[in-house]
């Protein structure tokens, strides 16, 4: 988590030092995607079945700040993020912290395009509505990507973008009566629909 406010804090500063126009603000909405499969395993370790994940609803909010320079910007955000995945009988659900760091150009009036690595910090996976067990997940910090297309309206802006992963991150599982294990790939594939409002 420290590593992820050094990076938020170093990137805002340096670019406020530079920017022509600076904006700071908050965000919220809703996104809908899923993580990925999850695997079974019987006690002799023999794959079982395999059983993709079902995008659902979940929401994000918080703060962001915008510094532009020519018509090209650098938008530092960080953001609580609830990431909702249906698995036929139970849900699976993630609590992180993002901190996209957004490269973007505005390229016809209001309308900017922008895409970036984004910084995830796991606080809580957990399965709802099933006897199974879930353990944490391999890494707490991870580093993905977000890539889409914004629409900013005076003080009001509209953001459309797709989150996903570079690299695996699974948690592993097991069954009441550890009989059988399994792992759920927990990497994020969503869709973002944001609203912002910049002071």
């Amino acid at each position: 988590m420290k590593k992820l406010m050094f990076i938020a804090l170093f990137v805002c500063s340096s670019a406020g030092l530079m920017a022509q126009e600076a904006d700071f603000g908050i965000k919220g909405g809703f996104n809908y995607g899923a993580t990925g499969d999850l695997k079974m395993e019987n006690a002799s370790n023999d794959l079982g079945d395999i059983i993709e994940g079902k995008e659902k609803s979940g929401y994000h909010i918080g703060v962001f700040s915008r510094f532009e320079i020519v018509g090209i910007f650098l938008q530092p955000e960080l953001m609580f993020t609830r990431l909702n995945t249906e698995y036929e009988t139970f849900n699976y659900k993630i609590d992180k912290i993002d901190a996209p760091i957004l490269l973007g150009v505005n390229v016809l009036g209001p309308l900017n395009i922008k895409a970036g690595p984004s910084f995830q910090y796991i606080i809580n996976n957990e399965l709802e509505d099933t006897s199974l067990k879930i353990g944490d997940v391999e890494k707490d910090i991870t580093v993905g990507y977000q890539v889409g297309a914004g629409l900013n309206l005076g003080r009001l802006g509209f953001d459309v973008r797709y989150e996903g992963a570079f690299t695996e991150n699974t948690a592993f599982g097991a069954t009441e009566t550890a009989q059988e294990n399994f792992s759920i790939d927990s990497r994020p594939s969503q869709w973002i629909l944001s609203l912002s409002y910049a002071f």
